[in-house]
């Protein structure tokens, strides 16, 4: 199986890295590698990568993005379908915690988890209370319990 730098080239760009996410002889410890990267065009590419599976979805920190970056991580994870109920908690954590801080609007990602039958009505009813959760957001979610 061929190493990240295997697959990278001896003077690498920002480019390499986002290129190698869609290479499809990068296995997940690669995928793993770059979900850590100080790129955030390149963490939001494996978020959006039909080959992470669990693991590598929760293994991209989202704590040190810009709020429209790490809103569409959390929302992207949310939606994937390799993510695991425990890579959703993660998820359903951050975005919580998104809610609650001044100026941020994850609403993708609160709706996509609403969606999702690995979690619970309770887990989910826990995103309508948060500061910034809207009306809109809030009927969202019910329409998204509803059509599990």
């Amino acid at each position: 199986m061929a190493t990240f730098d295997d697959l990278l080239p001896p003077a690498r760009s920002p480019a390499d890295y986002l290129a190698l996410v869609g290479d499809p002889r990068a296995g997940q410890d690669i995928l793993r590698l770059l979900a850590a990267s100080p790129y955030n065009f390149v963490r939001s590419a494996v978020a959006d990568s039909p080959r992470a599976d669990a693991a590598t979805l929760a293994t991209i920190r989202v704590d040190d993005l810009n709020c429209w970056t790490r809103n569409h991580i959390l929302a992207a994870t949310a939606r994937h379908p390799n993510a695991d109920r425990s890579t959703l908690l993660r998820v359903l954590r951050e975005t919580r915690s998104s809610l609650n801080r001044p100026g941020e609007r994850p609403y993708a990602a609160a709706l996509a988890l609403a969606r999702r039958p690995e979690l619970t009505v309770q887990e989910i009813e826990t995103l309508a209370t948060c500061r910034n959760a809207s009306r809109r957001m809030v009927r969202g979610l019910r329409r998204g319990l509803a059509l599990r």
